[in-house]
C-alpha cells in the first residue's frame, strides 16, 4: 500500500541492516525488499529517483538511509546521540584496518574466493571493500564527491591474494594518517555525498563504523572455519561506534557462506 514504509536493501549491506534495526526498534512496520532477490526492485528505485541502497520509501517520498538522523526525520521520530570525537574515530579506524590486514592473512587461500550469501562478493572482495571505505572518504575530504560507485568497486583482476589486498590497505592507512596530521580538527567542514551534504565528522563516523561492521563479518567467517581471529576487535575497540546488532543480516544468514 502507498501508506506503508518500504525498505530497499541488499544482503551484507551494513547501512541496510542498521536502517532495518532502527525501524524495528521503534515498532515501525515496513515491507522488506531485497534488491538482489528482486531485480525489478531497482526499477522501482529508479522511478523514485534513487539508484543505491538502503532507501526507505513512503509512497513517492524516500530517504537515503545511510544517516540515522536523516532517517529519523523522515519517519518523524526523535533521535540524538553524541558521536566520538574525530581523533578517536581516526584511531579506531586505523585499528580496524590493521585488524583487517591480519584477518585476511588467516584465511586459507582457496577460501578467499568463496562467495558470501545473497551477494556477488567473495571474502577477498569483502576485505578489499573495507579498505575502499576510508579511501572513498579521503577522496571526498580532498574535494571529490563521495558517490555510491566507490562501494561497488572490486579488486583488479591481478589483485587476488591476501598479501596484495593487505598491501593496498597499508597505503590507505598511511593516507589516513597523513590526512589527519594535516587536518584542522576544529574546521573539518562538510562533504558532498550521494546521500546529501553532511559534516566531515559524520561521514568519518560512518566510515569507521561501516569498516568495523565488515571487519566483524571477517571475524565471523574465520570463526566459522574454527580459526580464532588474530587480535579480535572487542568491545573496547568498537565502543562508541553506532554498529548494528547483527553481524551480517537479519534475513540472510552469514552461516550460509560456502565453507561455513
Amino acid at each position: 500500500m502507498a501508506d506503508d514504509f518500504k525498505v530497499y536493501w541488499q544482503p551484507g549491506c551494513s547501512s541496510c541492516l542498521r536502517a532495518k534495526e532502527f525501524l524495528a526498534k521503534r515498532g515501525i512496520a515496513y515491507e522488506s525488499i531485497n534488491v538482489r532477490a528482486k531485480p525489478e526492485a531497482m526499477e522501482a528505485l529508479a522511478d523514485l529517483g534513487a539508484r543505491s541502497v538502503p532507501v526507505v520509501a513512503l509512497g513517492k517520498r524516500f530517504v537515503f538511509a545511510q544517516d540515522l538522523g536523516d532517517l529519523a526525520r523522515f519517519i518523524g521520530v526523535a533521535f540524538d546521540r553524541e558521536p566520538l570525537p574525530p581523533a578517536e574515530l581516526v584511531r579506531k579506524l586505523d585499528l580496524i584496518l590493521a585488524a583487517t590486514q591480519r584477518y585476511l592473512g588467516q584465511f586459507p587461500a582457496a577460501d578467499l574466493e568463496e562467495g558470501l550469501p545473497g551477494r556477488e562478493r567473495t571474502i577477498l572482495d569483502l576485505g578489499y571493500h573495507i579498505f575502499v571505505i576510508p579511501a572513498a572518504f579521503l577522496d571526498a575530504a580532498q574535494g571529490a564527491r563521495l558517490t555510491f560507485d566507490y562501494f561497488e568497486r572490486t579488486p583488479d583482476p591481478d589483485m587476488r591474494s591476501a598479501a596484495q589486498i593487505a598491501a593496498y590497505g597499508q597505503t590507505v592507512r598511511d593516507a589516513l594518517a597523513a590526512w589527519w596530521r594535516g587536518a584542522d580538527a576544529g574546521r573539518l567542514g562538510t562533504l558532498d555525498t550521494y546521500y546529501g551534504i553532511h559534516t566531515t565528522e559524520s561521514v568519518l563516523e560512518r566510515t569507521a563504523w561501516h569498516a568495523a561492521q565488515h571487519a566483524r563479518q571477517l571475524m565471523a567467517l574465520l570463526e566459522q572455519r574454527g580459526i580464532a581471529p588474530d587480535g579480535a576487535l572487542g568491545d573496547d575497540a568498537l565502543a562508541g561506534l553506532p554498529l548494528p546488532e547483527e553481524v551480517y543480516d537479519d534475513e540472510v544468514a552469514l552461516e550460509g557462506a560456502a565453507g561455513g
